[in-house]
């Protein structure tokens, strides 16, 4: 992103904005609500366009390229993925090569690409789901198995969308640590996770990224940004922040 603006109904949600993510770099967003933080994933995920500035995902740039093919190359983990049928645990996996909510009709996939989403979905704990209906998971189950999904078209960019979202943290914990595996697993991917919550991300974040106002309001590498006093700044509200065994935590100074 290049000196990026997005104004919408005439207000600016994001203002001079500048971001560069590389190859096997882990970027959190993060900033009180309204920050625009989901508004740069939109564009991150060549969802949205950018109203001044330059967009560039992957190497092509937004407005100057075919969408739908760009977004085959991005993995989006979205805690509120909504489907209309009850699929199985497999079926959601390989929405991920269709880039569909649901399984297309007339669709089927090849012998390598459900064995590929079996290897996926086992990866991520779930080896035993594979049948089980999206009704019957757990939140948790669901944001791992999202993960699979993400994963099986082999993104270049991971985007991760608030993915804690509503789990308790036994399973916030097993999700983190799934994420934590792809540094390993994928060494080139990168990666972008919104969330409003330190304790959230995961040990292998590598850099960060502050909003406040839709402006930057301090970027760089993780150790660098999330301090005390930079990240108190943000949140306008005094905060201590520490960080052991790889992770952080945000405390009422």
């Amino acid at each position: 992103m290049d000196d990026v603006r997005v104004t919408r109904a005439g207000r600016d949600l994001l203002q001079h904005i500048d971001l560069s993510v590389r190859s096997g770099e882990h970027w959190a967003l993060i900033g009180p609500n309204g920050a625009g933080k989901t508004t740069m994933l939109t564009m991150c995920g060549a969802l949205g366009h950018p109203s001044g500035g330059t967009v560039e995902v992957l190497g092509r740039r937004l407005g100057r390229v075919e969408l739908r093919e760009l977004r085959t190359h991005i993995g989006h983990v979205d805690p509120r993925h909504r489907m209309i049928a009850d699929n199985s645990v497999l079926e959601v996996a390989l929405t991920g090569i269709t880039g569909s909510s649901d399984p297309v009709p007339r669709w089927e996939a090849s012998a390598d690409e459900v064995s590929r989403a079996q290897d996926l979905l086992a990866s991520v704990g779930l080896a035993r789901r594979l049948d089980s209906r999206w009704s019957t998971l757990s939140q948790g189950e669901r944001g791992r198995a999202l993960i699979a999904r993400a994963l099986i078209g082999d993104p270049a960019l991971l985007l991760l969308d608030e993915p804690a979202t509503g789990l308790d943290v036994a399973a916030r914990e097993h999700l983190l640590e799934t994420v934590d595996a792809l540094r390993v697993s994928h060494p080139a991917l990168a990666s972008v996770t919104v969330t409003h919550h330190l304790e959230d991300l995961p040990a292998s974040t590598t850099h960060a990224m502050l909003l406040r106002d839709g402006r930057v309001f301090a970027t760089g590498a993780a150790d660098d940004v999330l301090t005390s006093e930079l990240v108190s700044g943000a949140f306008d509200f005094p905060l201590t922040i520490t960080r052991t065994a790889g992770r952080w935590q945000a405390r009422r100074a």
